[in-house]
């Protein structure tokens, strides 16, 4: 018996997500098609031009939008901006700094200084666990846990 690969294929929503690029602005035969895994990673290893420009100047999708300005993305939609930007909008609303804008760098810093403190403790935590299981084994091997005061 022999079997039969079937090639993975993707909407081309799917492929522009995994591309980091706008759909809408992707050229017709690329949002009317099906790509294959193996023409995802050609157009990743080695991106044709229109794919190379619409990565530098956009219009970028809201993901992309929300990281080069350092926010995130719910930050874009509080801010009013619910359409893709191109690099050079981005780029003026980094210069402009709107207070919507400064204040959701600044809400965004403090996630992730939050993000980083948990994971730290839970770092500790596991570090703690760790060593306490070690000197549980520790006492296994000399014979069986401490007795306490004979009645």
């Amino acid at each position: 018996m022999t079997s039969h690969q079937t090639t993975q294929t993707m909407k081309p929503a799917t492929a522009a997500k995994k591309l980091g690029v706008y759909l809408e602005a992707t050229p017709a035969e690329f949002q009317e098609g099906v790509i294959s895994r193996s023409e995802l990673n050609a157009l990743q290893a080695d991106p044709p031009e229109w794919l190379v420009e619409l990565r530098r100047n956009g219009p970028h999708p809201r993901p992309v939008v929300a990281a080069k300005l350092g926010i995130s993305i719910s930050g874009l939609a509080r801010g009013g901006i619910t359409e893709a930007l191109t690099t050079e909008q981005i780029d003026a609303l980094k210069n402009d700094q709107p207070e919507w804008l400064q204040k959701e760098r600044a809400t965004q810093a403090e996630v992730r200084k939050e993000t980083a403190r948990i994971k730290e403790k839970q770092k500790e935590k596991a570090a703690g666990e760790s060593a306490e299981k070690k000197n549980v084994e520790k006492k296994a091997e000399r014979g069986g846990q401490a007795r306490g005061p004979r009645s």
